[in-house]
């Protein structure tokens, strides 16, 4: 077969790939077919990692043949750079929205980081595709994306702390470096729990929990 998958299947649960839907199918445009495909990657990575996700089931996610899929993508390699793309344009887009709304910048941070959780409680399957991609040998290119997308976001993090410092609001000596990398575990400890005891649901609601203790640490003892 041409195009033929050799990864295990997805193990199955909440969002194990479902069977095609009765009736008629709308069509879509090859853009849209190509998005579909993306989102059901992205599901699919909640339950799964992504050297288990076939290509057979991404096609039963969307209910459409194992063929039909090729029709949008050359092969497995060109989707997972699909995938790539669509996280760093999607989570860029909600934490440069939190950035972008301006005001104090220990407020905005806080923006930020309940931005950033909040999109992987929509989307958990994102942690779990970006830790498999960095935890493989340097050298892809999908491996380099994601890790100019990490550093990006990384030196925003230090300029807004950097700037939270200026105004007075974190104390001089403060390495911003260290605590962007702070904020930033910290989200990535959040994303761990929910992983390991299901709580997805209520990851921001942690989140929330979590900011002042995030904050008094950054602060630093005053005593």
């Amino acid at each position: 077969m041409a195009h033929r998958d050799q990864g295990h299947p997805a193990r199955a649960g909440p969002s194990a790939p479902r069977e095609p839907p009765p009736g008629p199918r709308k069509r879509l445009s090859g853009a849209e077919r190509r998005h579909e495909i993306v989102l059901a990657v992205v599901a699919l990575a909640r339950d799964a990692g992504p050297e288990g996700i076939t290509t057979q089931a991404i096609a039963d996610r969307i209910g459409v043949t194992h063929g039909a899929l090729f029709r949008h993508f050359p092969d497995k390699g060109a989707i997972w750079a699909a995938v790539f793309d669509w996280v760093g344009e999607s989570l860029g887009a909600a934490v440069g929205a939190a950035f972008a709304e301006g005001g104090a910048p220990l407020a905005t941070l806080e923006r930020v980081f309940l931005a950033h959780v909040a999109f992987v409680a929509r989307h958990p399957g994102v942690p779990r595709i970006l830790y498999h991609e960095l935890q493989r040998p340097p050298g892809s290119t999908a491996q380099s994306r994601v890790r100019g997308l990490v550093s990006g976001y990384r030196g925003r993090l230090a300029a807004l702390i950097g700037a939270a410092k200026a105004a007075g609001q974190l104390p001089a000596a403060l390495d911003e470096e260290v605590a962007a990398v702070h904020v930033v575990g910290s989200v990535q400890g959040l994303v761990m729990q929910a992983t390991l005891f299901g709580g997805e649901l209520g990851l921001l609601e942690a989140a929330r929990r979590t900011w002042p203790l995030l904050l008094d640490g950054l602060r630093g003892d005053r005593r």
